[in-house]
């Protein structure tokens, strides 16, 4: 580092073409510059410039030597600029983990705005509904629903999401309509596989009382989007969040059920690895999606829980 330094002193010197303003522009003594000077000759074993009373001059071996590192440092003080600008404007690749049917639905028709918004970043976004590990993978943030695992990443809640129960006017016409949780014994349930017990619907009723139901079905699916289709279809009653239905209950495809009795209600999260040095591409995509989203999402508008 005391080369570099000393190299730097050097250019300096040489481009002002006086030790007396190289160590002004450096804010350094004007002994403190020539000794850095006489050093960097020590080191090398050359003289790099010729020294009179009225002017300085390159020799053969600092003109080689200033023509080589002066480039580099040029170089060096453009990437610390542009460096300094990745750390006040949103700029860079933004990396983003996301559920695939979440991005589908609701996050990719945002993401052309945020682009235009802040024309210096660039998006990779991963469909992916498993929980990756974002400092491992190289993720700068995550968008995650449900509870999350304790963790040491940041988490920022961004919007509610409900889960609903549902079916369409086809299978409850064929059915019959469920009127209590255990009603839900008699049906065909289309399980969503990815759950961790994708067999037990849980309810809680105004009282408080929970319920656990051992639901079963001929389709289990790790797709929410399948399992939306299938029950539009008549293939059963679903359970999924509000951010999948939310087009079918207002247009009528499928009908809420068992309304007095909720399901546990889930939230949909931006995490991201740390907040000390937070990258401005990160926070502006964080707080971009936490004001589209938040805090009455569209997904919730637009139709009511009344059976």
């Amino acid at each position: 580092m005391q080369n570099l330094t000393d190299i730097a002193i050097f250019v300096k010197v040489v481009e002002l073409s006086s030790f007396t303003a190289a160590a002004e522009a450096l804010e350094m003594s004007q002994p403190v510059v020539s000794k850095a000077v006489t050093r960097l000759e020590e080191k090398l074993g050359a003289r790099l410039l010729n020294r009179t009373t009225r002017r300085l001059s390159l020799t053969e071996a600092g003109s080689e030597l200033f023509r080589r590192t002066g480039s580099a440092l040029r170089e060096i003080e453009n990437a610390e600029l542009e460096v300094a600008r990745f750390q006040t404007e949103p700029r860079g690749t933004l990396r983003v983990s996301a559920p695939m049917s979440f991005s589908i639905l609701q996050l990719g028709p945002s993401i052309q705005t945020f682009m235009e918004r802040y024309p210096g970043v660039t998006v990779e976004l991963n469909m992916d509904d498993r929980q990756v590990d974002l400092v491992e993978e190289g993720f700068d943030v995550a968008i995650r629903i449900g509870r999350l695992r304790d963790s040491n990443l940041i988490a920022r809640k961004i919007a509610p999401t409900r889960q609903i129960i549902c079916a369409s006017p086809g299978y409850l016409a064929k059915h019959g309509v469920p009127e209590r949780p255990e009603d839900l014994l008699e049906h065909n349930c289309i399980l969503y596989s990815l759950l961790s017990a994708p067999r037990e619907w849980r309810f809680t009723d105004s009282e408080g009382e929970e319920y656990v139901v051992p639901v079963n079905g001929n389709l289990h699916s790790n797709n929410g989007l399948v399992n939306r289709a299938a029950a539009v279809a008549g293939g059963g009653i679903i359970q999924l969040p509000t951010f999948y239905l939310c087009d079918q209950l207002r247009s009528g495809e499928l009908k809420p059920l068992l309304c007095k009795f909720r399901p546990p209600e889930l939230a949909v999260h931006a995490v991201y690895p740390e907040r000390r040095n937070l990258m401005p591409k990160v926070r502006a995509f964080v707080d971009f999606i936490a004001t589209t989203f938040g805090p009455e999402p569209p997904w919730e508008k637009g139709w009511t829980l009344e059976d």
